[in-house]
């Protein structure tokens, strides 16, 4: 349906009363194919795969509060795939080809932007880090250029290329990385898996995991009454632990607070993404002006969707660091999300050793911009039993059989590594 813009501007005072909603409120039939505990990005997408690419229909997407209320909407929006590692680098390449290609393909604006990342270099081993880095990008086809310290200086002139303890030496450019809007990414999955008959069941909290007397999975009880189910796959973010303790699985992953910002609304300065070399920091602009900004996680184990002054104060700094311009504008808000870190940096995407059982978890840093090949992979693992080519090394047992895909999960810092 088009909308005039007197039509919109009556909808605003209305209050938006006359908007079609784009997706079904069902009520949860008795038993499902599969059911999916988290309506965040990568349940929706899963959901939304599974139907589209498989075939399986007969799907629920069960979601203790509002669709999109978890991680998917409390994120720095980044998407990117200049990973380095064989079990990495190809997963988020697939991820950044359906970025490339979603919005036609569930036909809806997720402002997907293609603007660049550019990763700073500050010293003379980073520098033969990011080319190790970049050749393996360019292996797998995902584009990389490296930079010298005048590339970035033309790419980004307003950097502090002078800092006496972090000089910028040079930089990775990833042009095909860039931002995406992480509540429209939501919507349009939900949307596309709703309109191919699954159903998407808000303020549905799981509050337990049945399982017959073999110990396989058979449903859930949640706040909505029992539900039967054939398989069960867990997608339920930084409460993953906790989702999976109700099975009797404890999981390698630990859940910390990720904090982000944005700024008051500036005139465009920022035109692609600029992460910070000598530590974590990460910033880009919005389409309405803000300075969106991150940095690492708090050091302590939480479930509060906040965090502490201490690591605003260490963002801060390291963002004013590479960007002293940033000291002159006002932080308007700030937000957390619950991160489920893995032992390694890197996420599981496996059946677990309880039958029926299906787990996506362990994200850290990397979970939006792996929205779409996230989805995808569980899609296939639920459909086929097998997991998807490029996620055979997200495997649960790896840490047990000393296979870890060692990468951190925060992006090229080469003097983590």
């Amino acid at each position: 349906m088009r909308f005039s813009a007197f039509s919109i501007f009556r909808e605003a005072l209305r209050g938006n009363r006359g908007w079609t909603p784009q997706w079904r409120e069902p009520q949860p039939k008795p038993h499902y194919d599969v059911i999916i505990v988290g309506g965040g990005g990568h349940g929706l997408a899963t959901a939304y795969y599974l139907a589209k690419e498989f075939g399986v229909t007969n799907v629920a997407v069960l979601e203790k509060s509002w669709l999109g209320s978890g991680n998917i909407g409390r994120n720095t929006t980044i998407i990117r795939s200049n990973y380095l590692l064989p079990g990495n680098e190809p997963f988020y390449e697939m991820s950044m080809k359906l970025w490339e290609g979603l919005e036609q393909d569930f036909n809806y604006n997720a402002m997907v932007s293609q603007r660049g990342v550019l990763n700073l270099c500050h010293t003379d081993g980073q520098r033969d880090a990011f080319a190790r880095r970049g050749n393996a990008m360019l292996m797998e086809g995902a584009g990389a250029e490296l930079l010298d310290r005048e590339g970035v200086r033309k790419f980004a002139p307003y950097l502090n290329f002078n800092h006496a303890r972090f000089p910028i030496l040079g930089g990775l450019l990833q042009k095909r990385g860039g931002t995406a809007r992480h509540d429209a990414v939501a919507w349009g999955f939900g949307r596309g898996a709703d309109m191919r008959g699954v159903d998407i069941i808000q303020n549905c909290e799981v509050t337990g995991i049945i399982r017959d007397e073999s110990g396989a999975v058979t449903g859930v009880e949640t706040s909505k009454g029992r539900i039967g189910c054939n398989k069960l796959g867990l997608a339920a973010a930084g409460h993953s632990s906790h989702v999976a303790q109700m099975a009797g699985l404890r999981l390698p992953i630990e859940s910390h607070v990720l904090q982000a910002f944005v700024s008051e609304g500036l005139k465009p300065v920022i035109d692609s993404v600029i992460t910070f070399g000598m530590g974590h920091f990460y910033i880009s602009q919005s389409d309405k002006g803000g300075l969106v900004f991150g940095g690492d996680i708090d050091g302590y184990n939480s479930y509060a969707r906040r965090g502490g002054l201490a690591m605003v104060e260490h963002v801060f700094e390291q963002g004013i660091s590479m960007l002293p311009g940033l000291s002159r504008s006002k932080v308007l808000r700030a937000w957390g999300g619950v991160m489920d870190m893995s032992m390694d940096g890197s996420p599981i995407i496996d059946k677990t050793p309880i039958p029926n059982l299906y787990l996506n978890a362990g994200w850290c840093y990397g979970g939006f911009k792996a929205t779409p090949a996230s989805g995808f992979s569980f899609a296939h693992l639920l459909a086929k039993n097998e997991s998807h080519p490029t996620a055979r090394a997200m495997r649960l047992d790896r840490f047990e059989r000393g296979y870890q895909v060692d990468e951190t999960g925060n992006g090229p810092q080469p003097n983590l590594h």
